[in-house]
């Protein structure tokens, strides 16, 4: 047996005793890359660790602990109230809201995971104080950054047209940004209605306080709160610890202990100004998102301590063990050739239609798991000997490997998946992480098809 199909058989391994032993998956991989790194692949610890998302690492801690003061001193819940009163108490257009601002954050040159450690959070705190699911809130933030992500003056689009020039292929800048903008959009909508986006809506308009005009106590209120999002018994960490069943909710909101207002306060001021910061220190400066908010919780932890004195403990370092773990095994992965010798065998068949729909599909589970535009950079070239034939227009395959390779952001393995694990407040996280999973799968299972079926099969280019 070669060395990448055992490496192939030992990541399924990690993935059943998780899911059947309720072990943190991040552990589990730890310990996989460990064995598969030095007794398969001839990796020293140094070989091993190359793979360890150190930038990653840093943006999960620093986000989440900067939000964690967020929350400690009532800035989040200001934040959501100021939410409210933009749409007119009409919850149901927050989550088009944020898949609106994630999308021009990207469009406009903001890196996709940048976008979604700022909006997130944020996003996340309303979901949770107004009973709305957080795989809907999350799926929504995270679409709108890949509906913005290849806009002509994006990183992305940036990267992906370099690249096709660099080929010297055919390409459309246009196409490639509406094809992305198009599959988002209508993917954004089927999650809004099959995770009770349509509920909300029945909702009427609701006050600051949370309190419905319309149903505010019916059971279909309840009913549109908890759908597909409620907290109930089981693992909260990742890591086998159980906790008691969440309360169920209560009128429109999850969060009855919640403020009815919060008061412009001056740690509230104060992270309001740090979160503005935040964003243009990303944006308009480059500088990185994790770094940045770990420096920002510090100042505000050191001017007001008791607000922020629990904040380190709610980082959320099971999903940091969890993310970590996963994506350096992947990092062996890499560093043995599995991937490199995946794509390979593709790209050796000889029909160049099959070829097309395998790399798709190739490019969308390892994106689940790795770096987006590192798969495209190494998939694109894949498939140009089966684009000089002519039988396949380079426009259509070029912007379906790059739909497939970064709609599966919604992983929880991806970074942007990860930081709506890691962001989401007073939910079971493992339930959480399931749901990611699941609908990761689903995207990964369905969307390259269909990818291939409209863009490459027609022989756009």
């Amino acid at each position: 047996m070669s060395p990448e199909l055992i490496s192939i058989l030992v990541l399924a391994v990690v993935f059943v005793i998780a899911t059947t032993r309720s072990v943190n998956m991040g552990a589990l991989a730890f310990a996989a890359a460990f064995g598969v790194g030095t007794l398969v692949a001839g990796l020293d610890a140094d070989g091993v660790f190359a793979g360890f998302p150190g930038d990653l690492f840093v943006v999960l801690v620093g986000v989440t602990y900067l939000f964690a003061v967020a929350r400690a001193n009532g800035t989040t819940d200001w934040l959501v109230h100021a939410a409210v009163r933009l749409v007119r108490g009409r919850v149901a257009l927050i989550p088009w809201v944020m898949f609106a601002l994630t999308g021009a954050l990207t469009a406009i040159g903001a890196v996709s995971p940048a976008a979604v450690a700022i909006v997130a959070p944020i996003a996340l705190s309303f979901a949770a104080r107004y009973g709305i699911s957080p795989l809907l809130m999350g799926a929504m933030v995270v679409h709108g950054a890949q509906a913005g992500g290849f806009s002509p003056i994006s990183i992305y689009g940036s990267i992906v047209n370099g690249i096709v020039e660099r080929e010297k292929l055919p390409g459309s800048e246009i196409t490639l940004f509406l094809a992305s903008l198009l599959v988002n959009l209508v993917i954004a909508g089927v999650v809004f209605v099959l995770c009770g986006g349509l509920r909300l809506w029945t909702r009427g308009a609701v006050t600051d306080a949370g309190a419905g005009t319309k149903g505010a106590g019916s059971a279909e209120g309840v009913e549109g709160a908890g759908s597909g999002g409620g907290s109930g018994t089981g693992p909260d960490d990742g890591a086998g610890t159980r906790t008691a069943p969440a309360p169920a909710p209560t009128a429109v909101a999850t969060r009855p202990d919640a403020p009815a207002s919060v008061p412009l306060s001056a740690p509230v001021i104060a992270t309001l100004v740090c979160l503005a910061a935040l964003v243009v220190a990303v944006l308009g400066f480059d500088l990185d998102a994790g770094l940045t908010a770990i420096t920002l919780a510090v100042v505000l932890s050191t001017a007001w301590p008791d607000d922020s004195r629990r904040a380190v403990s709610e980082i959320a370092w099971p999903t940091v063990l969890l993310i970590c773990g996963v994506l350096t095994y992947v990092g062996v992965l890499d560093e043995m050739g599995t991937i490199t010798w995946a794509g390979e065998g593709v790209g050796g068949i000889g029909v160049p239609l099959l070829a097309a729909v395998l790399l798709c599909y190739i490019g969308a589970i390892v994106s689940a798991f790795a770096s987006s535009v590192g798969i495209m950079g190494a998939l694109i070239p894949l498939a140009v000997p089966f684009l000089a034939q002519g039988e396949i227009g380079a426009v259509g395959m070029v912007a379906a490997l790059a739909v497939s390779a970064t709609v599966v952001d919604v992983s929880p393995f991806s970074t942007n998946g990860a930081l709506v694990l890691a962001a989401a407040p007073d939910v079971d996280r493992e339930r959480f992480f399931r749901q990611l999973m699941a609908y990761g799968g689903i995207v990964v299972a369905v969307v390259p098809a269909v990818a291939w079926l409209v863009m490459v099969v027609p022989g756009w280019g």
